[in-house]
C-alpha cells in the first residue's frame, strides 16, 4: 500500500515550492478515529507530515503539496484545481484521481498500527541530509548516563556529564524542541529505564504531538506493569539493544515472547547487537530468535574498526532471514562498547551524514553534541537559545558535513 502512495512522486515536482511553515490538523472531538496531522514544509518545498505522534513521514515537494491540501481538509474538487492551477500540463482528472489515492492511503496508515515510526515518500535516505532543514528532524535525549547494577560502569561516559537534568528541565528541552519544530524524540543513556521520570516524560512529549522512541538494554521491561506503562504513557517504538555474552540480554528475548501480544499494540520494536570476535557465532544464531519472536528490524555495529568484513557478512545474514536494517539511531552507553563510538575521535573523521542536521545528540546535563560520540559542544538546551544551538550546528555542518 505505501508502495502505492511512493509512486504517485517518484518525482520532484517542477513548480515553485509553498511558502515553509508548519501546519496542524486536528479531528473533531465527535470523529470515532480522532487522528491528528503536523506538516513541516522547507524552503526548498520537501517536508514532512507528522501522523498521530508515532510516525513521520519525509516527503518530497509533490508528495508535500498534497500533504498540504490534505491537512488543510480540501476536497477532491479544490485540491484538483490548486494543482492544475499550479503545474501547467497536470490534467484536472489526474489531479483528482491523484489526491483521492493520497487521501485513502495517508488515512490507511492514520488508522494503521505497528508503522515504523520513519517513512520515505518520493525521496531517499540521501536526500534527507542534503537540503537545509529549517530544524533537526529528530533529538536524541541521554536522559543519565547511570547503568544497571550488573553493567560495568566504565562503558557510559559519566565522567562527560556528572550531573542530570530534572524532569522539569527535561519537560523544558521537550517543549523547546517541539517550538522549534523537531517533531521526533529518542529517550537512551546510559539506561533510560533507571530514571523513575520516563514515563512521565513520554506522556508529556506525546501530549505535545512528538513521536517517541525508547533506546534500552530492556532492564526494567519484564517487571509487572513497566512495560504497559510506557505504552500507556504514549511510546511508539523502542530499541533494544542485545548482546550473545550477556544472560540478561538473551534473557530479553523470551521477555518478547512472553509480551508479544503487548508488541502488536501499535508499537514498533527493533534489535540492536554490537558484533565482536567473541559474539559472532552466536549472534547469527540470534538472527533466528529474533525474526521468530516477530521483530522486524535490526541495528548492529561492531566494537572494533577491524570487524568491518564481520559486520558485512552479518548483515547480510540479517537480511538472508528478511531483518531490515536500522543504520542511524544511537545506541545506549550501557550496551556498547565505548571503543565502537571513539574510534574516530576527531569529528572531521567521522563524517556522519546526518549528524547536527538530521537529528541533535543531548547530553544527561542538558548539552547538545551532533550526535552521540561527537565531542562537539554546540551550547545547552537550558541556557542557549535556539537560534544560538540551531546556529552552531550550522556551522559543524558547514565545515564537517559540506563536500570537499
Amino acid at each position: 500500500m505505501l508502495e502505492r502512495v511512493r509512486e504517485l512522486f517518484a518525482r520532484p515536482a517542477p513548480a515553485l515550492p509553498l511558502p515553509p511553515g508548519v501546519y496542524h490538523y486536528q479531528a473533531p472531538a465527535n470523529d470515532p478515529e480522532n487522528y491528528r496531522m503536523h506538516l513541516r514544509i522547507e524552503a526548498d518545498g520537501s517536508g514532512f507530515l507528522l501522523l498521530n505522534a508515532a510516525t513521520v513521514l519525509h516527503l518530497n515537494q509533490t508528495a508535500a503539496e498534497y500533504a498540504y491540501l490534505y491537512v488543510k481538509q480540501a476536497d477532491v474538487d479544490e485540491a484538483a484545481a490548486h494543482i492544475t492551477q499550479r503545474y501547467h500540463g497536470v490534467r484536472r482528472d489526474d489531479a483528482a484521481e491523484q489526491y483521492a489515492q493520497f487521501k485513502d492511503q495517508i488515512h490507511t496508515l492514520l488508522t494503521s498500527q505497528d508503522l515504523d515510526p520513519m517513512m520515505l515518500i518520493g525521496c531517499d535516505r540521501e536526500s534527507l541530509y542534503a537540503g537545509e532543514p529549517s530544524a533537526p528532524y529528530r533529538l536524541d535525549c541521554a536522559l543519565t548516563y547511570a547503568t544497571p547494577g550488573s553493567a560495568d560502569p566504565t562503558v557510559a561516559p559519566i565522567q562527560r556529564a556528572n550531573t542530570e537534568l530534572s524532569t522539569h528541565q527535561w519537560i523544558t528541552v521537550l517543549d523547546k524542541a517541539w517550538q522549534n519544530g523537531i517533531p521526533h524524540v529518542i529517550f537512551t543513556g546510559g539506561e533510560p529505564t533507571l530514571r523513575n521520570d520516563l514515563p512521565e516524560l513520554i506522556a508529556h512529549a506525546e501530549r505535545n504531538g512528538q513521536v517517541t522512541g525508547l533506546l534500552t538494554s530492556g532492564h526494567r521491561l519484564s517487571e509487572s506493569g513497566y512495560l504497559k506503562a510506557l505504552l500507556t504513557a504514549g511510546l511508539d517504538h523502542t530499541l533494544i539493544t542485545l548482546t550473545g555474552e550477556h544472560l540478561d540480554a538473551w534473557g530479553a528475548i523470551s521477555s518478547f515472547t512472553y509480551w508479544k501480544d503487548l508488541l502488536k499494540e501499535d508499537i514498533s520494536v527493533a534489535a540492536h547487537i554490537t558484533i565482536s570476535n567473541q559474539n559472532f557465532g552466536d549472534v547469527i544464531q540470534l538472527f533466528d530468535r529474533i525474526a521468530e519472536a516477530g521483530i522486524s528490524s535490526i541495528s548492529l555495529t561492531a566494537n572494533s574498526a577491524s570487524l568491518t568484513q564481520l559486520l558485512e557478512q552479518a548483515r547480510e545474514e540479517a537480511g538472508r532471514r528478511g531483518l531490515d536494517l536500522i543504520w542511524d539511531l544511537p545506541v545506549p552507553y550501557s550496551a556498547m562498547n565505548p571503543v565502537a563510538l571513539e574510534l574516530a575521535q576527531d569529528a572531521e573523521e567521522r563524517q556522519i551524514p546526518g549528524a547536527g542536521k538530521a537529528w541533535l545528540y543531548v547530553e544527561p546535563d542538558g548539552d547538545v553534541l551532533p550526535s552521540q560520540g561527537i565531542d562537539h559542544p554546540l551550547g545547552n538546551m537550558l541556557t542557549a537559545s535556539w537560534d544560538e544551538i540551531w546556529g552552531e550546528a550550522r556551522r559543524y555542518q558547514e565545515q564537517y558535513l559540506r563536500p570537499k
